[in-house]
């Protein structure tokens, strides 16, 4: 199944093998350093980009064969799907259940009838708010004021973009906040499965490098 984003498949890596595997974010900082020894540094990307390498999640010629499937569907780098960061899918603290108060989405204003969903990093003015376009279909639970609403809004998964009907619109002031899982759009790192099955069986696990992509 294709999504609207091109080259895009709404279609989960096998969450047993991201639940095993290496990675987190990434940033582009530049590093100059100054004749007085100084430094000037600057960031070339305003949000992070994460890697996964699934290799480590590997122990079985079945948990390989597995891999194979998935990564022959998405005809090597071609295209991108979701991926459940062990760390990092809920809008929450991984031991807590989500909650509809969990990320403020802003604040209503009596005419805004539409919300994406973010995730804070960090607090005042150090903050990073993080667009969550891949929620899980279904997790999302929205509140206004802290009382969570049980009609009047949906929520786009492929695009995590939550809409108040014409009835439900928030009024000014009024804040919007949401609780969710929610996945990273990735794609393979590489056109090649390097497996060697005599390896394997000695031990040696496959690179199955994973990056994310913007949408």
């Amino acid at each position: 199944m294709t999504d609207s984003f091109s080259g895009f498949h709404n279609a989960l890596f096998p969450v047993s093998l991201a639940f095993g595997s290496t990675g987190g974010p990434e940033r582009r900082t530049e590093v100059v350093t100054l004749s007085s020894g100084h430094e000037e540094r600057n960031s070339r990307w305003a949000d992070s980009r994460r890697r996964y390498d699934a290799g480590l999640a590997v122990q079985t010629l079945d948990d390989l064969h597995l891999v194979l499937d998935f990564f022959e569907a998405r005809r090597g780098r071609l295209h991108a799907f979701r991926f459940r960061d062990p760390l990092d899918h809920k809008s929450c603290v991984p031991g807590e259940a989500i909650a509809a108060t969990d990320q403020t989405l802003g604040i209503g204003d009596g005419v805004t009838r539409q919300f994406g969903l973010t995730k804070s990093y960090g607090s005042g003015p150090s903050e990073y708010l993080r667009p969550i376009r891949k929620p899980v279909a279904g997790t999302v639970i929205v509140a206004i004021d802290g009382q969570s609403l049980a009609s009047g809004v949906s929520v786009d998964a492929d695009t995590g973009t939550i809409l108040f009907d014409e009835s439900a619109i928030p009024d000014p002031g009024q804040t919007v906040t949401a609780g969710f899982l929610f996945d990273v759009p990735v794609r393979f790192d590489t056109d090649r499965l390097d497996i060697n099955l005599a390896a394997f069986n000695a031990g040696s696990i496959p690179a199955i490098p994973m990056v994310e992509v913007r949408l």
